[in-house]
């Protein structure tokens, strides 16, 4: 039987990220408390987790006593947040889950980290990834049940923020790389508007498709968190003024999900639709049934080329994983054909907003099932390639449970420039379905 993660005890460890800011604020806490009870929750529960690539309790005490001798803290004042391991960091490594880069130090943060400290949040360490952020897993296990996969290629970061060892972590997104763990890790998962969120600092995977992901464990963290990494003032997630408008979007591989899974979902658009939803099928049209050549073309292509100098150099590093996957892929494919995947990928990117309609969001599969059983697989992306290469923003919501117990999400996808729009649906379905 699966061994259930322990939810956090009442303390700050359990708290959201706007719990803690206002506590902080109000003077109920201070940043140090804060720290020293999530670093107490790592210890507990590190062992079996597997999250934190680098963690350092005195430095992470040493940020969070700075901030309590300031006057001014900012919208993540005391909060603790981690960051994927191919994130730059001024003051520990970023290891990119390669011993290529074992001990490597950046000379400066990446920009969703200065940011982050900038509005008074606690970066408590890096956590895992799979090998720069592709296929090859990390040590990371799933804190529902260590025998399955977190999912990938954030896993640590999942991981993390189910296990309450952080309330924020910062993930990225080629494929499915924060929506897939979400799900299996049973929190949040927010893929943005893609070229919101800047992502200077960030080992470049496939540019054209490359994003922040942010991991919470509310909704109203997501939109907090997204305030923070867009530089403006935090605000309030829009009322949503009516009940929304739903698309029930299947996609080409509906047949992949399983079938419990496809009942659970099935039974969620029957209860919107109850609580006042207007929910419809939608089905994309006849451009978008190579959309998996598409997206395998342009991230294999951009990786290979990106990669050219580990390539060239550290060859006998990378993984057989990556060489026999993505590499040998990226490196067959042609220019020309890259192009074709590209304009491809621009013309479902204009056709969206006609399949959707008057739909508000589409309703859709964020995994197929239950984190699988095992570690040398992170699970199967397919469910998000649709949205990343149309590059619309998209959640997962933690709302249902498989036949062992074990986290699945539902995802919802709005339109481009719709993320705040997003919130407010996904508030309304998550308040619905729970």
């Amino acid at each position: 039987m699966p061994v259930a993660a322990r939810k956090p005890a009442v303390s700050p460890a359990g708290l959201t990220a706007v719990e803690i800011a206002a506590a902080v604020a109000s003077g109920k806490t201070t940043c140090e408390a804060v720290a020293r009870a999530h670093l107490a929750r790592i210890e507990e529960r590190e062992p079996q987790v597997l999250a934190w690539q680098y963690l350092n309790p005195d430095q992470v005490i040493e940020q969070a006593r700075a901030l309590d001798r300031k006057r001014v803290r900012g919208p993540l004042a005391g909060v603790p947040f981690g960051i994927k391991d191919i994130i730059d960091t001024c003051d520990m490594p970023t290891e990119m889950g390669s011993p290529i880069y074992a001990g490597h130090r950046p000379k400066g943060d990446a920009t969703c980290v200065a940011l982050s400290r900038k509005a008074g949040g606690v970066l408590m360490g890096k956590t895992v990834t799979t090998e720069f952020a592709n296929r090859h897993p990390g040590k990371t296990r799933n804190p529902y049940d260590p025998t399955r996969t977190p999912g990938g290629s954030s896993s640590g970061s999942a991981a993390a923020v189910a296990d309450g060892m952080v309330p924020l972590a910062i993930g990225t997104q080629t494929t499915g790389s924060t929506i897939r763990p979400a799900s299996f890790c049973g929190v949040f998962g927010y893929r943005p508007t893609y070229g919101d969120l800047r992502c200077v600092g960030v080992k470049e995977a496939a540019g054209f498709l490359d994003t922040l992901g942010l991991l919470a464990r509310s909704i109203e963290d997501i939109a907090l968190y997204r305030d923070v990494l867009t530089g403006g003032a935090p605000q309030p997630i829009p009322e949503q003024p009516r009940a929304p408008r739903i698309g029930f979007c299947r996609t080409l591989f509906w047949p992949r999900v399983e079938p419990g899974t496809q009942k659970m979902i099935e039974d969620a658009a029957k209860k919107l639709a109850g609580a006042g939803a207007t929910v419809k099928d939608v089905d994309l049209p006849a451009e978008f049934q190579d959309i998996e050549d598409t997206h395998l073309a342009i991230s294999s292509y951009e990786f290979a080329r990106n990669f050219t100098w580990e390539i060239e150099n550290h060859w006998d590093k990378i993984s057989e994983t990556l060489r026999n996957n993505r590499l040998k892929h990226g490196l067959a494919c042609s220019f020309e054909r890259y192009r074709k995947a590209r304009d491809n990928a621009e013309r479902c990117r204009e056709l969206l907003p006609q399949v959707m309609g008057d739909c508000d969001v589409l309703l859709t599969a964020s995994a197929a099932g239950e984190a699988p059983v095992g570690l040398s697989l992170t699970g199967d992306a397919s469910f998000c390639l649709t949205w990343t290469t149309t590059h619309v923003p998209c959640i997962t919501l933690p709302v249902f449970k498989g036949p062992h117990g074990l986290p699945i999400g539902l995802q919802l996808v709005a339109r481009r420039g719709a993320d705040r729009e997003l919130f407010a649906a996904a508030r309304w379905a998550y308040n619905v379905l729970t």
